[in-house]
């Protein structure tokens, strides 16, 4: 069987440190660096975003809605940039917040998972409104050939905390129910430890949940222009598995584009504040 994700992760941690570097070609960033707002925009960042965090981080996160506002022509820009940076050697997140029921849901995970697919990276964030039951098939083929899935469980905007905090019928939030259930997939029948994670805020405070006890990876927004450090990230995720913790930053790093050089001197850097902060 393949190495599950969390461990290709946590290779990749060891490697080239503990940073996500978000790619979001959003148009604004794209008129930044002096792109048109079309294909060959995308094109160009992605090209720029690779040629720049190869070797230099481990994680990258295509934040999907950037591309799929081009329609079809987006959408291919993403599978080439997905077949660069995985021939690159970096690890892929697509930051696509899919989820749904039953036949649905196994469609999203041939899209987003299946080796067929020229979508599929080696993972992809997913949303568990319906209940994280039925995002068995994703979970099902991920555990299979060795890509993840991460659940967004607790996220920085506010509009979303009123929700994730609410108490369910046992007591406990719903973030935290959520983060039991991943704890208990990670390691279940068909289910390698280290396949299903959670997004958690980098800028929130620590959850009641013990978090060394997830068995999966975290994906840490917040990282820059939130307003998270490389301090508050040590804080908020101390003892949890070593490699098992991704602070991502996005708009705070890509503002240093468009430039490759420039880009990867600032990755460089913020991937040694990390490593210092974190241990």
């Amino acid at each position: 069987m393949a190495d599950s994700f969390g461990d290709r992760v946590a290779a990749a941690v060891r490697s080239t440190g503990p940073l996500c570097a978000g790619i979001d070609p959003s148009a604004e960033l794209l008129k930044e660096w002096g792109l048109r707002d079309d294909a060959s925009g995308l094109r160009a960042f992605g090209a720029t975003c690779v040629e720049a965090f190869a070797g230099e981080v481990g994680v990258i996160k295509p934040q999907v809605a950037f591309f799929e506002r081009h329609g079809a022509a987006g959408m291919a820009e993403l599978e080439r940039l997905v077949a660069d940076a995985t021939s690159a050697g970096l690890v892929v997140v697509n930051d696509a917040k899919r989820g749904d029921i039953d036949t649905t849901a196994q469609a999203y995970a041939d899209a987003w998972l299946g080796d067929a697919s020229p979508l599929a990276a080696d993972a992809v964030t997913v949303h568990a409104y319906l209940g994280l039951g039925a995002l068995a098939p994703l979970v099902r083929l991920a555990g299979g050939n060795g890509r993840g899935v991460i659940v967004v469980v607790r996220s920085s905007n506010p509009e979303g905390r009123g929700l994730q905090q609410a108490v369910t019928a046992a007591g406990i939030s719903v973030e935290d129910a959520l983060l039991a259930e991943i704890a208990a997939l990670n390691g279940s029948a068909g289910v390698p430890a280290g396949t299903v994670g959670a997004v958690i805020g980098a800028t929130l405070p620590r959850t009641d949940f013990p978090l060394d006890q997830l068995r999966g990876v975290i994906l840490a927004p917040g990282l820059g222009a939130q307003g998270a450090g490389p301090a508050d990230v040590a804080e908020r995720f101390a003892g949890c598995v070593p490699g098992s913790v991704l602070p991502s930053s996005s708009r705070g790093l890509l503002r240093h584009g468009p430039q490759a050089d420039s880009l990867r001197s600032h990755a460089r850097t913020l991937v040694r504040e990390l490593s210092v902060a974190m241990g």
